[in-house]
């Protein structure tokens, strides 16, 4: 069969009698769906359900507010607590990150090999994307060094 349903100089649905019938069974069930759907809307509407649909004057009520858990004997329901390595890990990994990222900007802007400034000197797509990275790193390793810090400040108080 060659494309656009025409096969040996025939189309579709004119000499061959199978595709006469299929489309005969289309069309009836074209018809009788949208039979169908017209009576379902009519008994939608006579059964008077479009007064019952809540409007503007009718709102629905606001929701009941959450109800609160009760823990259970032994539950953990404490916030959490770092240990001292973690919270010493977390405050060098903050600090870490500052102090590679910092020599990295710097080594970026004095490039002479022409990846981070073009010939006029204006900035090329490695520049920014490096600057992009080195941005997210300070801002992922000032929060992960502040929860480090107050883990050890948090230590410190209760020993």
């Amino acid at each position: 069969m060659s494309a656009g349903g025409v096969a040996l100089g025939l189309v579709l649905g004119e000499g061959d009698p199978s595709a006469r019938a299929g489309a005969a069974v289309s069309e009836r069930d074209n018809r009788v769906a949208e039979v169908t759907n017209k009576e379902r809307l009519t008994v939608f509407l006579v059964a008077g359900t479009v007064e019952k649909v809540q409007g503007s004057g009718r709102e629905v009520p606001s929701p009941s507010p959450p109800r609160h858990r009760v823990p259970a004997d032994g539950g953990d329901t404490e916030p959490m607590k770092l240990s001292r390595p973690v919270s010493w890990f977390l405050l060098a990994f903050g600090v870490w990150s500052w102090v590679i990222w910092v020599t990295f900007i710097k080594n970026l802007y004095k490039d002479g090999s022409g990846l981070a400034f073009d010939d006029a000197g204006d900035p090329t797509a490695y520049f920014w994307v490096h600057l992009t990275l080195a941005v997210v790193s300070f801002v992922l390793g000032t929060v992960v060094g502040v929860i480090g810090l107050r883990g050890v400040r948090a230590l410190r108080r209760t020993s």
